[in-house]
C-alpha cells in the first residue's frame, strides 16, 4: 500500500507500540475539568474543548521549559487516590482505542505526593488503575499491555529514591526507569549513583537526551550512565555529515540503541522545524532503530494514529515504514524476549501483512 492510499481508519486499526509517553501529559480534557472542580483547582478554562486548545497552543511555544510548565494543571488533579486511579485507567483505555497493543507509561511519583500520598502509595495506586484499564480493554476485545517506567526529576534531589522504587516494584508492573525534566543544565551524570544502582539490580533504563541539549547529553547518557535507550535523541543528526556517521552516531546505530522519537512534541519544543524534515525519517533511512511516540497526548494534541498520519502525509511514509518502527519499538521494549517476540510475530506482523 502506497503512502497516499493509507486512510486514517486503516492507520487507527494497525497495531502500535509506544515507548515514550508521559502519564501526566495524556489526560482527557474533560477529566481534568471534572477533577479540578473536585479539588478546587483553577483552570485556564472549564470547557474541555477550549482546554484542549489551550494546552496545544501553550505547548506550541518552541521552548522546552514552557512546554513542561503546562503540566501544572494535570498534576494538580493527580494528587489523590481517586485522581490517580481514574487517570491511569483512562490512559490505558485511550491507548486501546488508538490501536496500541504495547505501551510503556512514564511518570515521576515524587510529583504526585502533594495530597499526602507516599511514594509507594502513588506507585501502587497507578498500577491498580493501569490494571483496571487493561482488564476493561481486554474484555472489550482490544487488549493492550502497559509497562511502567518510573521517572526521577533530573533537576531535583530524589532521583535515587525513584530508582529504589523501580527496583522495589520491578515484579509488580514496573519495567524500567527514566529521568525527566529540563535537560539543559542538568546532565544525566549528576545522577550516576542511581544509574549504577539500577545496573547492579538489572533494571533497564532510558534517559531523556539529545532534545534541549546536544551530543554531549547523548554521549553521557550512553557512555557514562549506560542507558539502554535514548528519549528523543533528535540532535544525534549533529554527528552525521553528508550521510557520514561520526563515532557517537555509529555507536548508536551499530548497537541498535533505540531512539524514542516524538515528532509533534519536537516541533513544539523547537527541536525540529517540520514533520517533513524531522530527523526520524533520515535516521530511519540510515538504518537507526528509530521508534515513533506521542510523548504527551494532551499537551501535544496527538495520538499514535495522528503521528503516523503526519508522517504518511508529510514525509511520505509507507505501511512498511510504520511496520518497521513498530517492530523496532517492540524489539527494544523493556519486556522479556519471549513476550516481545510473541507480540511481533502473533500480533504486529500479521496485521501489517494484511494492510499491504
Amino acid at each position: 500500500m502506497t503512502a497516499s492510499r493509507i486512510d486514517t481508519e486503516t492507520l487507527r486499526r494497525l497495531p502500535k507500540a509506544v515507548l515514550h509517553d508521559h502519564l501526566d501529559g495524556g489526560l482527557r480534557p474533560a477529566t481534568v475539568v471534572e477533577l479540578a472542580a473536585e479539588v478546587g483547582h483553577t483552570l485556564p478554562t472549564t470547557d474541555p474543548d477550549e482546554l484542549a486548545a489551550w494546552y496545544f497552543e501553550a505547548a506550541n511555544s518552541g521552548d522546552l521549559v514552557r512546554y513542561i510548565a503546562t503540566f501544572e494543571h494535570t498534576l494538580a488533579v493527580m494528587q489523590t487516590r481517586e485522581g490517580l486511579l481514574r487517570t491511569a485507567e483512562e490512559y490505558v483505555l485511550d491507548l486501546a482505542a488508538d490501536g496500541v497493543v504495547y505501551a510503556e507509561v512514564r511518570y515521576a511519583p515524587e510529583l504526585n505526593t502533594r495530597g499526602g500520598l507516599s511514594l509507594s502509595e502513588v506507585v501502587e495506586t497507578v498500577q491498580e488503575g493501569l490494571a483496571a484499564g487493561m482488564a476493561k480493554a481486554a474484555a472489550a476485545g482490544t487488549p493492550v499491555r502497559v509497562g511502567t517506567l518510573l521517572c526521577g526529576m533530573r533537576m531535583f534531589d530524589r532521583v535515587r529514591e525513584a530508582a529504589d522504587l523501580a527496583v522495589a516494584y520491578r515484579d509488580a508492573g514496573v519495567v524500567g526507569f527514566d529521568i525527566a525534566g529540563a535537560e539543559d543544565g542538568f546532565p544525566p551524570a549528576d545522577h550516576l549513583e542511581a544509574f549504577e544502582h539500577l545496573r547492579r539490580e538489572s533494571v533497564p533504563f532510558t534517559i531523556h537526551a539529545g532534545e534541549a541539549h546536544g551530543l554531549p547529553s547523548i554521549h553521557q547518557a550512553l557512555q557514562v550512565c549506560g542507558a539502554q535507550r535514548i528519549g528523543h535523541g533528535v540532535r544525534l543528526t549533529e554527528d552525521i555529515v553528508d550521510g557520514k556517521l561520526g563515532r557517537l552516531a555509529s555507536w548508536v546505530r551499530d548497537r541498535r540503541i533505540a531512539l524514542e522519537m516524538c515528532p509533534t512534541s519536537n516541533l513544539q519544543t523547537g527541536c525540529a522545524t517540520s514533520i517533513a524534515d524531522h530527523p526520524i525519517t533520515a535516521l530511519k533511512d540510515l538504518g537507526f532503530r528509530v521508534t515513533l511516540n506521542t510523548d504527551n497526548r494532551l499537551v501535544s494534541g496527538t495520538t499514535m494514529t495522528r503521528e503516523m498520519s503526519l508522517l504518511v502525509e508529510e514525509a511520505g511514509w509507507t505501511v512498511e515504514d510504520l511496520r518497521t518502527v513498530t517492530v523496532n519499538a517492540l524489539k527494544s521494549a523493556f519486556l522479556p524476549f519471549d513476550e516481545r517476540k510473541a507480540l511481533i510475530e502473533d500480533v504486529v506482523l500479521p496485521a501489517y501483512a494484511a494492510a499491504l
